[in-house]
């Protein structure tokens, strides 16, 4: 380390040092939060790596977007604190028929959304009516998790009643083992009826929820500012006056926002500056619980993609433990299948396709390709949890597909058209990955790479009949040592297929200053803030 570094990460420390009392921040400037004991409000400025697409919840697939909307929305039942346990939400009681295809809900009383409307059965009936009418463009995570859209045969909920001024009964078509997860996920937050109708298509702009946080403004690919809703229906919060999210694409760069007390949060810090964290007495490090996947995604109806045997072939090809060591410094290990191990129904038994470029080459000879194709590999264009640094990883899957006589042209957009574009099917390859909703296997196997989402969260546009029929049966089964073998099954059809290559499980990093209080990283990615404090 060089002594001028070290000059600047001293004066940098003492900066952040200075900071704290932090009286501009209440004129919302973007610096860092007052202090309770000064009796100024309290506004904690999280850094984070992109904006967010939308804030209307249903419509959008990001960590960015949900990043957000936790805080504005809430929904029926809640996950814990720091796993994906059911708890009560704006359902103070749930119960679920013998038959698993009854639930009643009992709802909260005296709860308002935001705009004064009060909240009751008939919204949430007019909730699941929207979601309900839409399709896999508008509304891609419902018809993700509860298998379509209104009168289609897959779709598992037959109807949504209120059965009282604060009851609501759900009925499905058949058993659907993780429905009470499904319900918890940022997606279905409750959204206000009247707002809905009154902006229509702009409500992803000026989002109202009963949340703990009211929405203020979006200054698009900057910051997006919420702040105390003052009739939060939870006694004694939120603690917070306001919070506002700021987009700072670099990783460094937010690093630096936080040493220099500009931020009093960080998400996607690298590993390779736990350390610089650890050592400094007015920063704190956070572990994001594990719960993802990073994985390189081969678009399935795009030539030479197509053939299960240069996916394959890529498997091969691409040196995963390289790469988990040289970006993710002991914060992150290879992964073999879709889901990471952490998840009930990981199949241990698979052999992860090892790095064999001499295998690749003999592969794609066999498919006819022996002098190698050309192609374009999409890189992100911010960190995410799953990937602290999607350029460099591909980078490095670059050099070692050039070994196999791959030529990949390294290709980007900004982060809603990077989404928007690979879920049309345009990239030859992607890099993308995914951090769990709800801690089901489900979320993962049949969200990310079942036929029904092509489309939706399938990029890959893969689809396999076999694995259909599995993923469908492992859903209805409430067994879960059944449903564990059918998963089982499901992870072999994939692993033969190689509609992936799958990365790395990631330990999330983040950091705050000393002053942050009660800030509890969630395995979902989705952090509420209302127990959040400054001192």
């Amino acid at each position: 380390m060089s002594l001028a570094f070290l000059m600047l990460l001293l004066i940098s420390t003492v900066l952040y040092g200075c900071s704290g009392g932090s009286e501009e921040g209440s004129e919302g400037n973007g610096e860092t939060g007052g202090e309770g004991e000064s009796g100024e409000e309290k506004v904690l400025i999280f850094g984070r790596g992109g904006d967010s697409v939308s804030l209307d919840p249903i419509t959008v697939t990001d960590g960015e977007s949900f990043k957000v909307t936790k805080n504005i929305f809430d929904t029926l039942v809640n996950f814990g604190e720091q796993d994906t346990e059911i708890e009560p939400g704006l359902a103070s009681e749930y119960t679920a028929a013998e038959d698993g295809l009854t639930y009643t809900f009992t709802l909260e009383e005296g709860v308002t959304f935001h705009d004064g409307t009060d909240f009751n059965a008939e919204a949430v009936v007019a909730n699941f009516d929207r979601w309900a009418a839409g399709d896999a463009d508008q509304f891609p995570y419902y018809g993700s998790m509860f298998g379509g859209f209104g009168d289609e045969e897959g779709h598992v909920i037959e109807s949504v009643e209120a059965t009282g001024d604060y009851e609501v009964t759900i009925k499905l078509k058949r058993p659907m083992a993780p429905f009470l997860k499904n319900l918890a996920m940022s997606p279905f937050g409750i959204a206000s009826p009247t707002a809905i109708e009154e902006q229509g298509d702009a409500f992803g702009d000026n989002p109202v929820g009963t949340g703990p946080f009211k929405f203020v403004e979006w200054n698009r690919n900057d910051t997006v500012r919420i702040e105390k809703f003052e009739d939060y229906w939870v006694e004694g919060e939120p603690k917070l006056d306001e919070v506002v999210f700021r987009a700072i694409p670099d990783n460094s760069g937010r690093l630096n926002a936080l040493l220099a007390g500009e931020i009093d949060l960080a998400d996607g810090i690298n590993p390779s500056d736990a350390e610089t964290i650890e050592s400094n007495d007015d920063l704190q490090l956070y572990e994001r619980p594990s719960m993802n996947v990073g994985y390189l995604g081969l678009t399935t109806t795009r030539e030479p993609f197509d053939d299960p045997k240069v996916r394959q072939a890529m498997n091969h090809a691409i040196d995963r433990q390289a790469i988990v060591d040289a970006f993710f410094e002991g914060r992150g290990e290879v992964a073999k299948n879709p889901l990471p191990p952490v998840i009930s129904g990981y199949n241990d038994a698979i052999e992860g396709y090892d790095y064999d470029p001499e295998k690749a080459k003999a592969l794609l000879e066999e498919a006819g390709l022996g002098d190698g194709f050309e192609m374009e590999l999409w890189a992100m264009p911010v960190p995410r949890p799953y990937m602290p640094d999607g350029q460099k990883v591909a980078e490095a899957i670059q050099s070692d597909l050039a070994e196999v006589g791959i030529t990949a042209e390294i290709v980007s957009y900004e982060w809603a058209t990077y989404l928007e574009k690979a879920a049309n099917g345009e990239a030859d390859a992607f890099l993308l990955g995914w951090t769990g909703d709800n801690g089901d296997a489900d979320n993962f196997l049949y969200v990310l790479l079942d036929q029904d989402n092509i489309g939706s969260n399938n990029y890959t546009y893969y689809e396999n009949q076999e694995l259909h029929d599995i993923l469908i049966e492992a859903q209805t089964e409430v067994d879960e040592e059944v449903r564990n073998e059918l998963y089982a099954q499901a992870q072999e059809i994939i692993h033969e297929d190689a509609p992936w290559v799958p990365l790395a499980h990631s330990t999330p990093l983040l950091a705050g200053g000393s002053n942050v209080v009660n800030f509890k990283p969630h395995p979902t990615g989705s952090d509420k803030l209302a127990e959040v404090d400054l001192e």
